[in-house]
């Protein structure tokens, strides 16, 4: 390693030879009047790593070479602005508040899908753009275009599709909105399909442990979905969707000026699926009857001259879904052996506000304050299981930022409260338990955006049921060379195991559920604690005069304590315990990336995972977790024409490896499964034809080779006997799905 070190420091000196510096300034006008210098701005060079923050002055220095063309400006509160450069000279550059003049400016073409050079973490954003190229009518089914999540059914009953990264399942990933926590508790089943795609303006996925500003209870990363902003968005949006399996969804929404500083939205969701379908003949509906309405208002105030910005965001859903038995009529048939059904009705309501401010005098130093309340009531049963919980949350969160010197060293400290209340029934045992947490943390960013930048973090949280513990997490990134970025990443991740909410998909079965152990404050169960330690390299190339990139990626997550839940023991169990042994989650992502083309792109990734866990049985595979899986995209837009209007093709590719199946062997032979499933192919595709900035339709279809599991449902003919299982799905159970729709906007 010395050796390697000496070698990058000899070299580096070498590299700089042939370039030099440019120098200069941002600016801005202050409440009086004047002229002064903006300091924490973000200033680099176009497509490249290369950039730096402007001094508590607002003066910069920077690298320059004569490729180097277009300089970005870029701060809160300002329009980020783009100058081009034809000569080493000192800049000047005004910075325009985003409610001032408009400016001519130079704008790249926006990236589907990116990786930041300069951020420290390992963040993929995913825009407006990317979400177009499949039926994303919601976010659990957005990002079957991203190689870095995975996307699978569940179960055979309620055709929800659930996501894992880096091996692991959602519970174990922090999802939020707008860094507000919101998949969590109660909604973790199905919280996902709550949030509509067309809501949705972009999404961030970090890998590894997030930030401690967001909580102790990430361990496999951060999803955080930043929803259309009332002032930015259209007056009016509507897009009207529907399948061939029966689903019709609408979603609109509507926005207004209300005055020069408050702006107001309002987003309208409705699904339905009335159409009872069988096409695999097991007696048992292929995808749930569903209707959902789902309605949020939502207000943004601005003052950029006295540096306030709020949102403030109502929300209530209603969510019912019906599955089971073809035949099955709840009125006659509910929590009876006639006909074997279920039903999952929802209702839920959230109210949140976030208010950032932003001192005039002093911008780089900023508060925020956020706060939520959301109230989730699910009553379900699942043949004779029934299932109710009622999950009452509160969040909120007060940080400050600001500056140790100069703008290279940047830190956000504060404080955080959150309180659960759980009425929970499993049929008729009560598992109501309260959970309170106080905490407060620091993070420090060294925000070098030449060669080197790190954030490290600590948070400190007292908890009712989880005890006082440390939450440690850094991120660090290293620049050896251009466009080549080294990031690593270690933290600790603490989370009560929601385990009935988390593991619904079991109630679809003959299985009895057991808890082994009975010391701990949850269940009687330990908290889970994990450690995930990662690295990435990434390398961007221009090959041929087109753009490219190549990512790899090794993250492990290594369990202290996990809550195992162990379906290998019998075919008719499903056991909880506290871990005894190894658990750990190995992952291995090698991503390319290249412009083919104009307007053609190609994604390629190969994924393995190495997933194990200690059960009473010993160490094996996790089951449901394929070993192997290859991910190809290729996306092609024609040139716009005079109305704004083009063509759009996307094509995905997924090739799923074999997966370890759960144990049945002591099942009659007619209801055991094989140990491993077969590998198996999926194929989606989508086209659009946009007429205009203002119109377009789409048609697509997903799984279209048509791949179907055989028998995804154990001993279908006899739902209330003692070898029903509807949870070991390892792929599709229909056929292809084949959709079309119309998106309308008002500017």
């Amino acid at each position: 390693m010395k050796i390697i070190l000496k070698i990058v420091f000899i070299l580096i000196p070498i590299m700089l030879q042939s370039q030099t510096t440019i120098k200069g300034m941002a600016m801005i006008k202050n409440s009086q009047g004047k002229t002064e210098g903006l300091p924490g701005a973000t200033i680099y060079w176009l497509d490249t790593e290369i950039g730096t923050t402007t001094n508590d002055k607002g003066w910069f220095t920077l690298k320059y070479k004569p490729e180097y063309t277009n300089l970005v400006f870029s701060f809160v509160g300002y329009k980020t602005d783009t100058v081009t450069i034809n000569e080493l000279k000192e800049i000047h550059h005004f910075m325009i508040e985003e409610n001032g003049l408009d400016e001519i400016i130079i704008q790249a073409e926006k990236e589907n899908t990116s990786v930041s050079y300069l951020q420290s973490a390992n963040i993929i954003t995913i825009n407006e753009g990317e979400l177009l190229k499949a039926a994303c009518c919601n976010l659990s089914e957005s990002f079957e275009t991203n190689p870095s999540i995975d996307v699978n059914f569940s179960d055979a009953l309620t055709g929800t599709k659930q996501i894992r990264m880096l091996g692991l399942t959602s519970p174990y990933i922090l999802i939020a909105q707008e860094n507000i926590p919101s998949v969590r508790g109660a909604s973790q089943a199905y919280g996902l399909t709550f949030t509509p795609g067309t809501w949705i303006e972009s999404i961030q996925i970090t890998k590894g442990a997030g930030s401690v500003v967001n909580g102790y209870e990430s361990i496999a990363g951060q999803i955080n979905t930043e929803l259309r902003k009332p002032l930015n968005d259209d007056k009016l949006f509507v897009n009207a969707y529907g399948s061939l399996d029966g689903r019709l969804e609408l979603n609109t929404h509507f926005s207004q000026k209300v005055s020069n500083k408050w702006n107001t939205s309002l987003f309208v969701h409705g699904n339905l699926r009335d159409k009872k379908m069988d096409v695999n003949d097991d007696n048992f509906l292929d995808s749930p009857l569903a209707n959902q309405i789902n309605v949020m208002n939502r207000w943004q105030y601005t003052d950029a001259v006295n540096g306030f910005v709020s949102f403030i965001n109502f929300r209530y859903l209603k969510d019912d879904k019906q599955t089971g038995e073809i035949d099955f009529i709840p009125e006659m048939h509910k929590l009876t052996t006639i006909k074997y059904g279920s039903e999952i009705n929802t209702e839920r309501f959230d109210a949140s506000a976030k208010l950032g401010y932003v001192f005039p005098e002093t911008p780089y130093n900023s508060m925020g304050f956020q706060v939520a309340y959301s109230q989730h009531q699910q009553d379900s049963y699942f043949g004779l299981n029934q299932y109710n919980i009622n999950h009452k949350s509160v969040y909120s969160n007060l940080l400050f930022s600001s500056i140790l010197g100069s703008t290279l060293h940047k830190y956000k400290t504060g404080i955080s409260f959150t309180h659960d209340s759980y009425d929970e029934f499993v049929n008729t045992t009560d598992f109501g338990r309260s959970e309170n947490s106080v905490g407060g943390f620091f993070e420090y960013s060294y925000d070098n955006l030449d060669d080197f930048s790190l954030i490290a973090g600590l948070r400190l949280d007292v908890h009712n049921l989880l005890g006082t513990f440390i939450t440690p997490r850094l991120h660090m990134r290293y620049a050896p060379w251009e466009k080549g970025v080294l990031r690593s990443s270690i933290g600790r991740g603490k989370r009560s195991a929601n385990i009935f909410a988390e593991n619904q998909q079991l109630f679809g079965s003959s299985r009895v559920m057991s808890i082994l152990n009975s010391n701990g404050k949850i269940y009687g169960l330990n908290p889970e604690i994990a450690w995930n330690y990662g690295v990435s390299f990434l390398q961007g190339f221009n090959l041929l005069d087109k753009n490219g990139t190549i990512t790899v990626d090794y993250y492990s997550t290594q369990f202290q304590n996990q809550v195992v839940v162990d379906v290998d023991e019998s075919p008719q169990e499903a056991l909880f315990y506290n871990l005894d042994g190894n658990s750990h989650a190995n992952n291995l992502q090698i991503e390319f990336n290249y412009e083919l083309a104009k307007h053609l792109n190609l994604r390629l990734a190969y994924k393995y995972y190495d997933v194990k866990t200690y059960y009473l049985k010993g160490s094996l595979e996790s089951p449901l977790q394929a070993k192997n899986r290859f991910f190809a995209n290729i996306g092609y837009e024609t040139n716009l024409n005079a109305k704004g209007g083009n063509w759009r093709f996307d094509y995905t590719f997924n090739w799923i490896g074999q997966q370890r199946l759960p144990y049945t062997a002591s099942n009659p032979v007619q209801y055991q499964l094989a140990e491993n499933s077969p590998s198996y192919s999926l194929m989606n595709a989508q086209i659009a034809k946009v007429f205009s900035k203002n119109f377009e339709v789409y048609v697509g279809g997903e799984n279209l080779a048509n791949y179907k599991q055989e028998n995804p449902i154990l001993a279908s003919e006899n739902p209330f006997g003692a070898y029903f299982d509807s949870s070991i799905i390892y792929a599709p159970i229909s056929r292809g799905m084949y959709y079309a729709g119309l998106r309308y906007t008002l500017n």
